[in-house]
């Protein structure tokens, strides 16, 4: 007989299934059809089936600029988390040092920060260094909002590589950082592409910073568009929902496509 616990695990995870998808469907069956026939049943079959939608949004230039500063953004953003964050791992796990579990403390308590706390100061601190209306104010800030997490993966899984294979390539006469690109990254690879999937997906799908730095609409990402094209076409829901999800498709494909490697390297990340 099966498990009370399992039927109630089974419920639930039916539950965030519909949680989560039925919007998302809701979404793009919406963008193949008529604003008419939105607004005369929101729940509905496309019927016929409408591309108008979706073509004349991937035949306007706004929406490729969108995307493409999103997508520098967030390559630049990734970039930094995990380049510093493999090395804020690196020292944190491999080295001993007085304060060292107070420092992988510090960055754990990075977690319950969030960035509404620090939208005024940063906004403050951006405008005196001149980042504003520049790209580098956005990737900087979600580079280091995305430390703690991505920390908080690469160290435990560091850890877990022997002590002995470290000795090992010290007798074939490897340096320290010779180890760390040679060898302990490449074992790492599981947690790098957890952490990379993470924060790109993270910095595509930001608002708030992106709101705070730009006002020139030649430098939004696709949030921004988002939020842009809803004011401009308020009266055209149909359009609204193909624009929404055609904003979604390359996270969510990032995601889908590294699915495996997530949970990879989540669960290397758990056990140590």
């Amino acid at each position: 007989m099966t498990k009370p616990a399992t039927v109630i695990a089974y419920l639930a995870a039916v539950l965030v299934l519909g949680i989560t998808v039925v919007p998302l469907l809701f979404v793009v069956i919406g963008g193949f059809r008529t604003t008419a026939q939105v607004n005369a049943a929101p729940v509905g079959w496309p019927s016929p089936w409408v591309v108008d939608n979706f073509t004349a949004i991937l035949g306007a230039s706004a929406f490729w600029q969108f995307l493409w500063n999103s997508a520098v953004i967030a390559v630049i953003a990734t970039a930094l988390a995990v380049g510093f964050g493999a090395m804020a791992g690196f020292a944190l796990s491999r080295y001993r040092f007085p304060g060292r579990e107070a420092l992988y403390g510090l960055f754990t308590i990075g977690l319950l920060f969030p960035l509404a706390v620090a939208s005024l100061p940063l906004y403050l601190l951006l405008r005196q260094i001149g980042l504003l209306e520049n790209p580098l104010g956005v990737a900087i800030p979600e580079a280091a909002f995305s430390l703690p997490v991505t920390i908080l993966i690469l160290r435990p899984f560091m850890l877990e590589i022997p002590q002995e294979v470290e000795d090992a390539a010290v007798l074939d006469g490897a340096s320290r950082m010779g180890f760390f690109w040679r060898i302990l990254l490449p074992l790492s690879m599981p947690a790098l592409s957890t952490v990379t999937v993470l924060a790109f997906v993270t910095s595509w799908n930001a608002y708030l910073l992106p709101l705070l730095v730009f006002n020139d609409q030649s430098h939004f990402t696709l949030p921004l568009g988002v939020a842009t094209f809803q004011s401009q076409y308020s009266q055209d829901t149909a359009r609204i929902l193909a624009f929404t999800t055609l904003s979604m498709v390359p996270a969510l494909g990032v995601f889908v496509l590294a699915e495996r490697r997530i949970v990879g390297g989540l669960s290397g990340s758990v056990k140590g």
